[in-house]
């Protein structure tokens, strides 16, 4: 049997009930073979990060998994696609959006899957959330680098 990785997720979305698909994909995550012990932050609300639309409601999610890093990715694709995540153009507005931000202390760099997720210490609506579940992760000097993106607790 595979070791259990504590694996970070980012959660998000900006159409449809928001707030609904960021728990509902936590409460699925959750429930999936393979995943145990989901720790799931408080939701933060965003404007559009390089995207554009209404504003975001995110959050980020520890558990762990048995799982390949490339099967949980998969699994959040599913999940997405569950949700009608449809990809009509570049960062285009979803009804859910769900990352891989680390696998353990992996480092992987494919064309389907990197590792960890090469923007997540530049965005403020990974970094707070991140740091209510994972705060060794979350440092005070990154947290001032993204001071200038507004993000609020909802």
């Amino acid at each position: 049997m595979r070791d259990r990785v504590l694996a970070c997720i980012g959660l998000g979305a900006n159409l449809g009930d928001a707030a609904g698909q960021v728990r509902d994909a936590a409460q699925a995550l959750s429930k999936a073979e393979g995943c145990e012990d989901l720790q799931l932050s408080p939701l933060y609300r965003t404007a559009p990060h390089e995207a554009s639309g209404p504003d975001y409601v995110n959050a980020v999610a520890t558990l762990q998994t048995r799982l390949t890093a490339p099967d949980l990715l998969h699994l959040l694709q599913r999940l997405e696609a569950a949700a009608g995540r449809e990809r009509p153009y570049v960062n285009a507005p979803r009804t859910l959006d769900l990352d891989v931000l680390f696998y353990g202390e992996a480092r992987m760099d494919s064309p389907r899957l990197q590792l960890p997720h090469p923007r997540w210490a530049s965005r403020a609506f990974v970094l707070y959330p991140l740091r209510d579940v994972c705060p060794q992760r979350v440092s005070e000097a990154l947290l001032a680098a993204v001071a200038g993106q507004v993000i609020e607790r909802v």
